[in-house]
């Protein structure tokens, strides 16, 4: 017999058994989809991890900080540790793979506009670099080398600033946890005047300050000027408002001068508080995190938390996936059951067959392909009725999780999950027919005919 003839005669034996063949599929059926339903909520989990991560900053970065050796050895320099500097930043522009190197010093200052005010967390960084560590703005524009005194605000910063005569002195951005988020921020930061000053006071009712150090002065205020606002509500940027490193060390020297600080402790200090490396490769930044790590530095990337998550996301496939394999197993029982059943009823057809001269690979191959089609169409159809499950879980769980639910969605399967699904369900449905199959080609011809 030829390749289309065992087709032909093997869909006409199924159809013949329609019950049969229907509750055969429809196990399978049920297990595929249970296998990829389940597999697609670990994918689901997966992505939605990589997602907030990406929000929460760039994947390729390492954030870089001194490493202070806490029982250093006999005679050793250990107990500085290494240091923020210029000759830092230098190192690790060298290490293969480091596209950028940003250094930064942080500052909590307040801006006061109009009547407004607001505490800010302001970054000194180099402008140069700004592009290459991904700075998008909204509106406005980036900082510049030629800027002084120029800040870029992240969107979130707006919504800090409170008017400290108002009866309701919160800041704005508290409410952006309840039902009544503020459409639009309270003040705009590349219009209006502002002052930026350390006196964590200023604009305050006489009343409300607190008390201060007699001997201590807060430097003048000085006058700056927002010219960007960020792209991002919900990146590290968001909450932090940038100005050109030079000028906020101007500003840390007045403040210094203001306390009295010794100018010999200044110098044994980090001039920087972080250093951030932007790795040209995602793939080389654990390679390029261990050298940092082995210059004596503390080294920090989102991708330590991938590891982590992608741990996890495998844990929960695992298990999912063996959840759903109890129904797979369930019809693959199913289909020997069909299979062996078939055989007893065909027994004289058998025999017949191998009278005429059917060869013995002949009869086995026709019952691995009957099997082998009731797992390819339960495969098929159960795929399908997989991506219906998906469609309804995705639209039933954004109606209550809204923005939380991300663009991700609950359940996610893959064109690998779905091919993975159809070939490891026929491959399911050929191992179970093997052994029906077997029986069939062993079976005696005269004691097949003699069969009633």
């Amino acid at each position: 017999m030829n390749n289309f003839d065992l087709i032909k005669m093997s869909i006409s034996s199924l159809l013949r058994r329609k019950l049969r063949t229907i509750l055969t599929l429809l196990g399978v059926v049920i297990g595929t989809s249970s296998i990829v339903v389940m597999i697609s909520l670990g994918i689901a989990m997966d992505l939605s991890f990589k997602e907030s991560l990406k929000q929460m900053g760039n994947l390729n970065v390492i954030d870089v900080y001194p490493s202070y050796d806490m029982m250093p050895a006999m005679g050793s320099r250990g107990s500085e540790g290494v240091k923020l500097d210029d000759q830092a930043v230098r190192t690790l522009e060298q290490i293969p793979g480091v596209e950028a190197v940003m250094p930064s010093k942080n500052a909590y200052m307040r801006i006061s506009a109009g009547k407004m005010v607001g505490d800010v967390n302001l970054i000194g960084i180099n402008p140069e670099v700004m592009e290459a560590f991904d700075f998008e703005v909204q509106k406005g524009r980036l900082l510049s080398s030629l800027d002084k005194d120029a800040i870029v605000f992240g969107q979130q910063v707006a919504f800090n600033f409170r008017n400290p005569r108002s009866r309701n002195q919160e800041p704005m951005h508290h409410m952006m946890f309840g039902q009544d988020m503020p459409q639009e921020p309270p003040l705009d930061l590349i219009n209006d005047k502002m002052l930026l000053t350390w006196d964590m006071s200023y604009g305050e009712r006489r009343a409300n300050k607190p008390d201060t150090d007699s001997d201590y002065t807060p430097p003048p205020p000085r006058k700056v000027k927002g010219v960007g606002i960020l792209e991002g509500s919900f990146s590290e940027k968001a909450y932090s408002a940038y100005i050109n490193l030079n000028t906020l060390e101007e500003l840390l020297e007045e403040e210094n001068k203001a306390r009295h600080v010794d100018k010999s402790k200044q110098r044994k200090e980090d001039r920087y508080q972080n250093i951030k490396v932007k790795v040209s490769d995602i793939q080389q930044v654990e390679s390029v995190q261990e050298k940092i790590k082995a210059l004596g530095f503390q080294a920090f990337s989102l991708s330590d938390m991938v590891k982590s998550m992608k741990e996890t996301s495998r844990k929960m496939q695992a298990i999912l996936g063996g959840i759903g394999a109890v129904s797979l197993l369930v019809a693959a029982i199913g289909i020997t059951n069909t299979m062996v059943m078939s055989i007893y009823e065909r027994t004289r057809e058998i025999g017949v067959m191998k009278v005429l001269g059917a060869r013995l690979n002949d009869i086995r191959n026709l019952f691995l392909l009957e099997a082998a089609m009731i797992g390819l169409g339960g495969g098929c159809v159960g795929l399908l009725f997989s991506y219906l499950v998906s469609y309804i879980l995705n639209r039933v769980t954004a109606g209550f999780m809204g923005n939380m639910g991300g663009n991700i969605g609950i359940s996610v399967i893959t064109w690998e999950l779905g091919l993975t699904a159809v070939v490891f369900a026929t491959m399911v449905g050929i191992i179970s027919g093997y052994s029906p199959a077997r029986r069939a080609m062993k079976l005696s011809a005269l004691e097949a005919i003699r069969t009633e």
